[in-house]
């Protein structure tokens, strides 16, 4: 895409599975070589405006645009949160990041020396190189993450949508991903994740808030604010405590051994820049 065209262009914008609306009337863009983090309570439509996002659901009504790459083709990477195998089936770390590859070869195809490149520059990126041989079942929440996100890393790619990268994962595995989502957009990528942390939308360059539709969308000063935030999770999320603002939210519980995120409030009169920066 171009240098200042919008990675994403939503107008009027209606997303539904059968007969229930998920996402409502929405109009926003999404600005290129940015991250962006779209925030909101469960059920808010955040997973499904990814999955329109990336081609795998069509509006209801309205229009989602996604302008072509340099080449002329649109290169989404895309990380699912609920990505499952089946623990009975022998494969290994090596061999799932490999399928990241297929979106070009296909699946029968051999690789060439730039998929091979790419598959190891990707398992570089994730710190997971050591861990290629290992099957998948072997391994923990947050290794599993990363290798997923390898996977993603390995596709032709310039934007790369994230659902709940750093929920609920060691801060192991979290370090290594805020480290590719800042890699990434030393590369020229647009990076657009999921989250239900106000820390992470915090940090991030550009905000959507959802509720069943698009609340707000611009600058994290724009958007977390109380009026809106209110309006988002309703006056029994939303707590006010001298000035900080927090959301009792019971996806995001701290978890004993996981990774726990630098705070929980926003200050709408700060702006910090750098994800997890203690």
């Amino acid at each position: 895409m171009q240098v200042g065209q919008p990675a994403v262009d939503a107008i009027d914008l209606v997303l539904a599975y059968d007969d229930k609306i998920a996402v409502d009337r929405s109009t926003f863009s999404i600005p290129s070589r940015t991250v962006t983090a779209v925030i909101g309570p469960n059920g808010s439509g955040k997973s499904t405006l990814l999955n329109a996002i990336a081609g795998l659901l069509a509006p209801r009504s309205g229009v989602i645009a996604v302008p072509a790459g340099r080449d002329g083709f649109q290169r989404v990477a895309y990380v699912l949160q609920t990505t499952k195998l089946n623990d009975a089936l022998p494969i290994s770390v090596g061999e799932v990041v490999r399928m990241g590859r297929f979106a070009s070869t296909g699946w029968f195809d051999r690789l060439d020396q730039d998929d091979r490149a790419a598959i190891a520059t990707a398992m570089d990126r994730t710190g997971i190189t050591d861990l290629e041989g290992e099957h998948m079942q072997h391994l923990s929440g947050g290794q599993r993450q990363r290798v997923f996100v390898a996977q993603g890393l390995a596709q032709d790619h310039e934007l790369l949508l994230l659902d709940e990268p750093l929920t609920g994962i060691d801060l192991t595995a979290a370090q290594a991903i805020d480290a590719v989502i800042h890699d990434e957009l030393e590369r020229g990528c647009t990076v657009v994740l999921t989250t239900h942390d106000l820390s992470e939308a915090r940090s991030a360059d550009h905000v959507l808030l959802l509720s069943g539709r698009v609340v707000a969308s611009g600058t994290p000063s724009e958007v977390l604010t109380t009026e809106n935030l209110t309006e988002a999770y309703g006056t029994s999320l939303l707590h006010l405590d001298g000035g900080n603002i927090f959301v009792d939210d019971p996806a995001h519980k701290p978890v004993p051994g996981r990774h726990i995120h630098r705070e929980k409030s926003i200050h709408p009169e700060t702006s910090p820049r750098d994800f997890h920066k203690e």
